[in-house]
């Protein structure tokens, strides 16, 4: 029980930082020895939605309002298309290269690769938005345009890399498109919950043969405890924009892929199994 819900933080804090919670995932997973590989991915399905539940009960009030707004034209109607519009591509690239992508980019090197990248990408993002000709355009998600939600879409193809981190894409794909720090991770809260909804659902479908009600305990611990990590992660990370910048998740992500090249090569952690991208 306590592996379980040590499984459950891990993926509730790094679900929605721009760290990739499928490295930290394999990481705690294989030090851990947690359950047999076959469970641990289900297992990591199912508490991806407890995390994605985090932001739909932080933002309940305006989801809701998005909900009823949206027969209408209006601020509600254009926040809910705008999601509906970002998701797309990913979802669309995801059903039909999915298992391409596990297969050729699920290997240590990739994921390692992916990581550093990022990191190096982050700190060119944050580089960029010091200067005063890249300053914000977009200071609030209710103003961008339909253009701008696609646009924000195509950014998180990019998460179909293993370690790429689907927040990290979204948010700092938002930087380089204008978006304030604020508009661009209160976006991506948003995108995650019809993003990890569809790949949630879909891979349970897949894995369906593996579900069994004997485990329901023990996926619902960690559910719940993915669910309330990631809860104080998504109103610490608004609180932490408001003050800092995400350079500190650039070198956190640097050494991480660091570690992966390191405990592959030694044969430490198993970094090419079949995981929840």
């Amino acid at each position: 029980m306590i592996n379980t819900i040590i499984m459950g933080v891990v993926e509730g804090l790094t679900e929605f930082l721009p760290i990739s919670s499928t490295g930290h995932l394999i990481l705690t997973g294989e030090l851990l020895q947690f359950l047999d590989t076959e469970k641990r991915e289900v297992f990591e399905i199912f508490i991806q939605m407890g995390a994605m539940l985090a932001v739909v009960w932080e933002y309940r009030l305006k989801i809701f309002n998005s909900l009823i707004g949206a027969v209408k034209p209006g601020v509600e109607r254009n926040l809910f298309i705008n999601v509906i519009i970002a998701f797309i591509p990913a979802a669309f690239i995801g059903f039909f290269l999915s298992e391409i992508i596990k297969t050729f980019l699920f290997n240590p090197i990739a994921v390692a690769a992916a990581f550093i990248v990022g990191g190096f990408v982050i700190l060119w993002a944050e580089k960029r938005a010091s200067m005063p000709i890249h300053s914000p355009t977009i200071e609030a998600m209710d103003d961008l345009t339909y253009m701008d939600a696609f646009k924000v879409g195509l950014c998180q193809c990019v998460a179909l890399i293993p370690g790429t981190s689907r927040s990290g894409a979204t948010i700092i794909g938002g930087l380089f498109l204008g978006l304030s720090r604020k508009a661009a991770t209160e976006f991506s809260f948003f995108l995650a919950i019809p993003t990890l909804s569809a790949a949630s659902l879909f891979s349970l479908y897949k894995a369906r043969d593996n579900l069994v009600i004997g485990d329901m305990d023990v996926f619902a611990l960690g559910f719940v405890a993915a669910m309330i990590s990631a809860f104080f992660a998504v109103r610490g990370l608004l609180k932490f924009i408001t003050t800092h910048t995400f350079v500190v998740f650039a070198w956190y992500r640097i050494a991480f892929g660091v570690l992966i090249l390191v405990t592959a090569y030694f044969g430490t952690i198993n970094w090419a199994g079949e995981h929840s991208i």
